[in-house]
């Protein structure tokens, strides 16, 4: 199977400042971070399309416990992108331990940011947000 976008072009683009999502062909659905398939129909018939990188907050948590070698805490979010997929990155400039429910239904800008790889992963990039001024 051939990829419309493959994660190192998706990581390229990251670099660069740009989000990268596919939008099939078939039904119209987004699909950000990008996948093999459409994440509704499950058609291949994907084309590359920029993401515009703002969203809405629908849940998070407080990571107080963290894996090895991440520091805790720190907020992990999941966001509604402006073009419907949902996306999981650290929130960032949000103090872990003054986050409260008021934080779901807020304006967030995308960006990203690098992660240390562990013993199975070398270093990539993963997608952060910051509340929307």
């Amino acid at each position: 199977m051939e990829y419309t976008l493959t994660f190192d072009q998706y990581q390229k683009g990251l670099e660069e400042g740009k989000l990268i999502g596919l939008k099939c062909n078939s039904c119209g659905i987004y699909t950000f971070p990008p996948k093999g398939v459409c994440r509704d129909c499950g058609s291949s018939n994907l084309s590359k399309t920029d993401i515009k990188g703002k969203g809405t907050i629908k849940t998070f948590t407080v990571i107080r416990v963290a894996p090895e070698g991440k520091t805790a805490p720190y907020i992990v979010a999941m966001i509604e992108i402006e073009e419907g997929a949902w996306v999981i990155g650290n929130l960032k400039g949000v103090d872990p331990d003054e986050a409260s429910l008021d934080l779901i239904g807020k304006k967030v800008n995308i960006g990203s940011h690098v992660v240390a790889g562990d013993c199975y992963t070398g270093e990539c990039r993963v997608l952060t947000f910051q509340l929307d001024p």
